[in-house]
């Protein structure tokens, strides 16, 4: 297929349009979108689905060759410079470390326990190879420093004046192999024996870096600890004179133990000062009560009990008495005699009473003298007790003092003895266990595996290049797509032709095919020619009430098969019978008659212009004689203004003398005139190029159809190719379907 300069291929998938209702206040077929995106009802855009997997694989099957030709280049040229590359050997050195053997023969580090930090403390032996102390005097033996100009086994960082920069192996690798005391120290270079040798060198310079570190830390030690003997025996001295005058001051074998019994003795004279204290307390509350003549006091002392007898034997005596005085007179023998018992007890009652005062008293004085007595020892105690102790605390001092100074000094002595012996001890726990050996086979480049990672990632980047660029691309592929992003139906898709000769053609008879089949001019044309009866069957065929006597053909933007389409829908609908009027509404570009090869002096401009009839400027292509073709006439812009109400007389006149008016318009986008011809006619077609339409620029395009109420038939997919989409897998029978039908027909005649 072509748009309006020249032909453009298409596909054919045939579609039926969604259901129809009519549109009130005419008798004409309109889909339930319009009243979607009238004012009553918001337009809604269908949300986009998933995309299948069989999409992917069509990406992959559609790309496949230029995936293949990516990959293959990719590993070839990876083959070619694995290839022209220096082969580089690798030696591998083994250090065993154990870290159960003890770092010392005598002292505390011979007996230490080791701790669980393995993985610190081989990271920090695997750092202490790369140093500068082990890695430099290999460099020199080696002359590994003065390749670093031919860059390849050394690097020094070296700037002017600092020849003392530390050393830097890059081809130097140590590691540690998972779950071991082992550290590999591995070498590259392009010599196998100076690979081996390096990595032998490494090793032993690391034990005797090690050895050395021991060495001179403990004769570093104990060449500190010698100075410090000397000063922490004068100390000692002047300590322990001091402790010696201290307790000849103090006139004291041993302070700690008169202490001691000073304390035992004040807390017992504490104890006895409060019980004299509680004792002369209650005494002087009896001695206070007696004093004061009650008898019940005297009774309640400490003497009271025999007080308490005559008391009793005294109330026996008056209750006697009272008895015998109620019955015999004073003068009666029994009256004085119980009046003497009873004066003779009243005075001893007093006599009592002043004994037991006397007591009470005397008692209260001793409790007082004594209680005055503890509190005085207790004092004199206490301040020799307190004199004691504050002397004690400087003794206690100045002991600690010297005790401290001999025990450091024995200690240091100790010390000193310790680190001279284990000075010369070289310690086995870090040993070579394997040395290494020159290599026989190179470890770079490894071809294999620098091809299989090529093959991998070229592959991977290709896979993910097809599936980004599907995934950028923003062109219409197929019907599905169209009907997930822009809610609108595709009533067919129009094949794409490679035989196309640039003009309409028609048979050599009225009344045959659009094209002929003929198999010399390939089976493209006989699958486009299917797909235009198709595409007419779809528009014309949903309802038999309403079909529809004017259809718009446009598109949104130029060249996308508009023109080309219209012509070949309309010789479509005449080819079967029935009257069929083509105008040419494309005023700017027109491109009809060149189609048809027909006239164009006069047309729809002049009808537009001059008002002259439309029926006078028709013309009948040859060999059709149920099509008409209004042309545009001479290109003019101010016709293409005066579209409006003369178009759709126009329209309305032609609709009752044909069964179907075509109407070719100009593109959607930026002109004003297809506006005005959407809103005259019974339905709009819009075509759009397969793999070339932006989706963007249809749904615009769409969209202002509905919101002009115009009845949108749905849109035909235009120069639809068989690798399009993964939809249209079918088209590959169609060659073999008229191939075969060809064969049948030359063998019957």
């Amino acid at each position: 297929m072509v748009g309006d300069k020249e032909m453009v291929e298409n596909n054919l998938t045939p579609a039926l349009p969604a259901p129809l209702e009519a549109l009130p206040g005419r008798n004409l077929p309109v889909p339930m979108e319009v009243y979607r995106t009238s004012n009553l009802m918001p337009e809604v855009e269908a949300a986009p689905s998933s995309v299948p997997l069989s999409h992917y694989l069509w990406i992959l099957r559609r790309n496949w060759w230029k995936m293949l030709l990516f990959v293959s280049c990719a590993v070839a040229a990876t083959l070619m410079v694995s290839a022209r590359l220096i082969p580089v050997y690798e030696s591998t050195s083994t250090i065993d470390i154990d870290r159960q053997m003890p770092s010392a023969i005598i002292g505390q580090e011979s007996t230490r326990t080791v701790a669980n930090d393995s993985d610190q403390f081989l990271a920090t032996q695997a750092k202490l190879i790369q140093s500068d102390s082990v890695l430099r005097p290999v460099a020199q033996q080696y002359r590994l420093l003065d390749t670093e100009a031919e860059g390849s086994d050394a690097t020094l960082s070296r700037v002017p004046g600092a020849e003392d920069a530390p050393v830097l192996l890059k081809n130097l690798k140590v590691s540690r192999p998972p779950n071991t005391y082992l550290l590999l120290i591995s070498y590259r270079s392009t010599d196998p024996r100076l690979a081996a040798d390096v990595a032998n060198g490494v090793a032993r310079s690391y034990l005797e870096h090690t050895y050395n570190i021991r060495f001179k830390s403990s004769a570093s030690l104990s060449a500190f600890m010698e100075k410090q003997l000397e000063e922490l025996k004068a100390k000692m001295e002047r300590s322990s004179g001091a402790l010696v005058q201290f307790e000849r001051e103090l006139n004291v074998i041993s302070p700690e133990e008169k202490t001691s019994i000073l304390s035992a003795r004040l807390l017992q004279l504490n104890t006895e000062y409060t019980n004299a204290q509680a004792d002369r307390v209650r005494k002087e509350a009896a001695y206070k009560s007696v004093a004061g003549g009650s008898l019940e006091a005297a009774q309640v002392s400490t003497q009271g009990e025999a007080l308490k007898r005559l008391s009793e034997r005294l109330d026996e005596e008056q209750q006697k008495f009272a008895e015998i005085k109620a019955h015999y007179g004073p003068n009666h023998p029994e009256y004085r005699k119980a009046s003497l018992q009873l004066a003779e007890l009243e005075r001893q009652l007093q006599s009592g009473k002043e004994n037991i005062g006397q007591r009470v008293e005397v008692e209260y004085r001793e409790a007082l003298n004594r209680e005055s007595m503890l509190r005085k020892t207790v004092s004199e105690t206490k301040a020799e007790f307190d004199a004691l102790n504050a002397r004690s605390f400087e003794y206690q001092s100045l002991k600690r003092e010297a005790e401290a100074d001999k025990t450091l000094y024995e200690e240091l002595v100790r010390k000193i003895r310790e680190a001279s012996i284990n000075s010369g001890f070289q310690n086995s726990a870090i040993r070579i266990a394997d040395l290494a050996r020159p290599a026989f086979k190179a470890v770079f480049p490894n071809i294999k595996l620098n091809v299989l990672l090529a093959f991998l990632l070229s592959t991977l980047l290709a896979i993910g290049t097809a599936i980004c660029a599907d995934l950028l691309n923003n062109a219409v592929r197929d019907p599905e797509q169209v009907a997930r992003t822009l809610s609108t139906e595709v009533i067919g898709t129009l094949p794409s032709v490679k035989e196309w000769h640039g003009r309409i053609t028609a048979a050599s008879e009225p009344g045959t095919d659009l094209i002929p089949h003929d198999p010399s001019r390939g089976t493209s044309l006989n699958s486009f020619q299917e797909a235009i009866r198709t595409l007419r069957n779809s528009i014309l065929l949903t309802d038999f009430d309403r079909r529809i006597r004017s259809l718009m053909i446009t598109s949104s933007g130029p060249a996308e098969g508009k023109s080309t389409t219209a012509a070949h829908l309309a010789l479509a609908h005449a080819q079967q019978g029935r009257k069929t009027l083509l105008i040419d509404g494309d005023l700017r570009r027109p491109s009809i008659h060149r189609r048809f090869e027909v006239p164009s002096t006069r047309g729809l401009s002049n009808v537009l212009t001059s008002g002259i009839p439309w029926r006078t400027v028709l013309v009948r292509p040859d060999g059709h004689p149920n099509l008409d073709i209004l042309p545009a006439g001479p290109p003019s812009r101010r016709a293409a203004d005066l579209v409006g109400a003369e178009l759709t007389t126009l329209l309305e006149d032609a609709c009752g003398d044909y069964d179907l008016v075509v109407l070719d318009s100009p593109p959607l986008l930026g002109f004003p005139e297809p506006l005005q011809m959407a809103a005259s006619v019974d339905g709009v077609l819009m075509v759009a190029l397969a793999g070339q339409t932006n989706r963007k620029a249809l749904g615009s395009a769409v969209n202002t159809l509905k919101r002009l109420r115009a009845n949108t038939v749905g849109v035909v997919l235009n120069d639809v190719r068989a690798d399009s989409s993964d939809n249209y897998y079918y088209y590959h029978y169609h060659p073999k379907y008229y191939k075969h039908y060809s064969v049948e027909a030359e063998n019957e005649i």
